[in-house]
């Protein structure tokens, strides 16, 4: 596993052939295009935010 995007979507680069390989809506491994970069990319900003703000409000509720 070389990148993980989010909790089910994963970058994976072969040792032999080192192809980049990542997840797809169903779970298959495909390879990584241009196309699958940007959605991969999309999904962990969107990610990472929703993080952030489920720790801000936790953080924010147990201050109460």
């Amino acid at each position: 596993m070389t990148k993980k995007v989010t909790n089910h979507v994963k970058v994976y680069t072969c040792k032999c052939c080192k192809k980049q390989l990542t997840t797809d809506s169903n779970g298959k491994l495909i390879e990584l295009t241009p196309k699958y970069q940007d959605i991969n990319s999309t999904l962990e900003r969107i990610y990472e935010n929703r993080l952030m703000r489920l720790k801000q409000k936790s953080l924010s509720s147990s201050i109460y």
